[in-house]
């Protein structure tokens, strides 16, 4: 397993993370611990949570910190607040009155007294970035809390954050996390540079596509049950379209001619571009995290990583 600083702080966390988004819908608690131990076996020890994923809220919080409790040390617990409750559709925000008690509450469910990485979920155009920073260094300064991070923010709001935590020396953000895959190829240009610009590290989620470039989907057929596209998601919508099934034809074919498969492909991919520290891998089975680590060691050339872009009409 390889290990890389999550951005410009000493923190190293494994490049291949495990996504914990099933935890209390598809995976129960035995499986969540057979999991965890798969990680541990592999050498996987950052582990991406929030407070919204599981079938109840925290449920996923739970099960993780009771399948870390004797390992506590060894991994790196991420978690993030501010998204919304199934129950009520809607975001709480990032305001301070919101987010002390909410990390109270992660850090109880987690069964632990420090979150090494507390992401804010979703940017909160009704609360002042200042006024989210300043909460957060608070809750590193009181030991609840040992770096922060961002998800779902755009370059604009990368940039914003670093300003106001560098003129009101604050603790600054020292990751970033946002849905990018080979397919979809949504990391753009300007949050690239200001992640590489100011230090912080990105992590992928969707690395498959939702399962896209597993090869588990075929044109003209229904998505398997049980699958993610099987069921109505706004996040997925309009995946099963027919220029992503020939995206995919293409990278299969890439993929083979070179011995290689098309996962390895996804997560190779991710992996050769420096700006990645992790990439957030789901999994609801043991053999699913193994797959996924072994996946990980190919390093695609300059070359290669141009003939993808023009494969895929970004060149």
């Amino acid at each position: 397993m390889e290990y890389r600083n999550l951005g410009n702080s000493g923190l190293k966390v494994s490049l291949v993370g495990l996504g914990c988004n099933n935890l209390g819908r598809q995976v129960d608690a035995a499986g969540t611990v057979a999991l965890v131990d798969k990680c541990f076996e592999l050498g996987v020890n950052f582990f991406d949570c929030a407070d919204i994923y599981g079938n109840k809220r925290g449920l996923a919080e739970e099960y993780l910190g009771a399948a870390l409790k004797a390992r506590r040390s060894e991994a790196v617990l991420a978690t993030k607040v501010g998204g919304a409750t199934l129950a009520s559709g809607k975001r709480e925000g990032n305001s301070r009155r919101h987010l002390i008690p909410a990390v109270e509450a992660c850090l109880k469910r987690l069964g632990t007294e420090t979150i090494d990485l507390l992401q804010i979920h979703f940017p909160d155009p009704d609360t002042p970035i200042e006024e989210t920073l300043r909460a957060l260094d608070d809750l590193v300064t009181m030991g609840k809390v040992r770096y922060i991070g961002c998800c779902n923010f755009s370059a604009v709001d990368v940039v914003e954050a670093r300003w106001t935590a560098k003129t009101c020396h604050l603790v600054p953000f020292i990751s970033a996390q946002n849905r990018h895959n080979v397919l979809e190829a949504r990391l753009s240009h300007e949050l690239a540079a200001a992640c590489k610009r100011h230090g912080l590290g990105f992590l992928p989620f969707y690395p498959l596509a939702a399962g896209m470039l597993t090869g588990k989907y075929r044109p003209g057929e229904p998505p398997p049950p049980g699958t993610r596209l099987s069921v109505p998601n706004r996040f997925y919508d309009g995946m099963l379209n027919e220029q992503n099934f020939a995206r995919v034809a293409k990278l299969q074919a890439f993929a083979r001619e070179r011995n290689r498969s098309i996962l390895e492909l996804a997560i190779g991919w991710l992996a050769t571009q420096p700006i990645v520290s992790s990439v957030i891998c789901g999994a609801t089975k043991p053999e699913q995290v193994e797959m996924n680590v072994r996946s990980s060691g190919w390093r695609l050339t300059t070359e290669e990583m141009n003939e993808i872009d023009q494969l895929l009409g970004l060149g």
